[in-house]
């Protein structure tokens, strides 16, 4: 540790060099974690650990916060994503079953990870946030899947639908859920938190004006792209109204995930399919390097010194989380009277978790630094009770999201091949 030190302390690197070099190291280190049959963002967390505080300290917090608009830009597009896959005519195809399997999979974790680290911590703020990142998924990973495997049947179809729709539903959760959060941690300074009905009411306004600027930007985004004919122009377009939301979203204290997503939903839904082809056909042009970016910078969020007094807490959060989302949509599966292979199995192909759920956790990280009151952390930091709560958040979630993102693809790989929805010419 004392030449990591030393290198904190005698070098200094410029920026751009940094986020040359990671970039290089991170893309050749996710291609030979590949190799061994695991995710690319794996090896990606894994060069941001070690270029982050726990190790050289040269992805360190100022650096992390005069880069931050890496990961703005990254979940912006990780919404518009989401968006372009929520269409309204095929909802219509899965029927209402689908949406009780997304509201009993998403409150069930919900529910039993904030009684579970509540009885454990005896914290409720800080249980309350980390229950509200539970339902959050990574469609990427379970989508990835099935593309790999040519998937082909009704349990695919709900879990494009499901995978695809819970974000959102996670994203209201927890907007609530933060201002309660907040509420307490505020009272706990001895502060006037203001009217309580309006506070829980912000999160109601905030979701309601993030819609509409994502219908508004969307229209605008729509009329200026039937004009475009070039693919590479309407790649530009993409980018700059992703940014245009992102930083609205940012001043007015709206989310840029969910006005995002609006606009990705808005333009599948009122485009024509030769303009949803050229979306779709440039978006991974540039994602990846944006998806190495956001998650190397994750990583360097991981301290490794905190793992072992958060261990209890992270594995109560694996097996409760889990339990929410299996039980939960079998559960939602049964009341819907959906088809027995997908209320069987939709549980083992959704739990993969990851970027969303580490953007949230950043979100309470910045928010909640200030609030709450003076505290001592293990005795040795002096901090503030909401600065402590995104520490062990961040740190944890990291943590959970490179488990989760390890054993969701595989799950799903299951679920499917007990589907009967992958051929055997299609398994290695």
């Amino acid at each position: 540790m004392d030449i990591f030190a030393s290198i904190e302390q005698n070098i200094s690197f410029p920026p751009l060099l940094i986020i040359g070099l990671l970039t290089i190291l991170s893309f050749y280190f996710g291609k030979a974690v590949k190799k061994l049959r695991l995710p690319l963002i794996i090896g990606y967390m894994v060069v941001g650990v070690f270029l982050g505080p726990s190790f050289l300290d040269i992805i360190n917090e100022t650096f992390q916060q005069n880069i931050s608009f890496i990961t703005e830009i990254a979940l912006g597009f990780v919404a518009f994503s989401i968006g372009l896959e929520l269409k309204f005519s095929s909802l219509k195809k899965i029927g209402p079953g689908i949406i009780l399997i997304i509201l009993f999979e998403s409150f069930g974790a919900f529910i039993l990870v904030f009684l579970g680290l509540y009885l454990l911590t005896g914290n409720l703020p800080l249980s309350l946030v980390f229950a509200a990142i539970a339902p959050a998924s990574a469609p990427a990973g379970t989508v990835a899947v099935i593309q790999e495997y040519k998937a082909k049947g009704k349990l695919t179809q709900a879990l494009y639908a499901v995978v695809g729709f819970d974000d959102g539903l996670g994203i209201v959760i927890f907007g609530f859920t933060a201002a309660i959060a907040r509420i307490i941690l505020v009272q706990q300074t001895g502060s006037d938190a203001g009217n309580t009905f309006f506070t829980l009411l912000t999160p109601l306004k905030e979701i309601s004006l993030s819609i509409i600027l994502g219908v508004v930007l969307g229209f605008i985004f729509s009329l200026l792209a039937r004009k475009v004919k070039n693919a590479n122009e309407l790649l530009i377009l993409i980018f700059a109204f992703v940014l245009v939301d992102a930083g609205i979203s940012t001043s007015a204290h709206l989310s840029p995930i969910l006005s995002n997503m609006v606009i990705g939903m808005f333009v599948v839904n009122t485009q024509s399919r030769n303009v949803i082809r050229r979306i779709y056909d440039r978006l991974p042009v540039f994602l990846p390097l944006l998806f190495i970016l956001f998650f190397t910078l994750a990583g360097a969020n991981l301290h490794i010194a905190a793992l072992p007094s958060l261990g209890l807490i992270g594995i109560v959060y694996i097996i409760l989380r889990s339990l929410g989302l299996i039980a939960g949509s079998r559960l939602g599966g049964i009341m819907g009277k959906v088809d027995r292979r997908i209320r069987k199995y939709i549980g083992l192909g959704i739990l993969s978790q990851a970027g969303v759920a580490i953007g949230l956790a950043l979100i309470v990280k910045h928010e909640f630094s200030d609030l709450g009151p003076i505290i001592s952390s293990s005795g040795k930091q002096i901090m503030t009770a909401g600065e402590h709560i995104g520490v062990v958040l961040i740190t944890t979630i990291t943590a959970t999201c490179i488990f989760f993102e390890l054993i969701g693809p595989i799950l799903t790989k299951i679920a499917l091949k007990k589907a009967g929805e992958i051929s055997d010419d299609e398994d290695y």
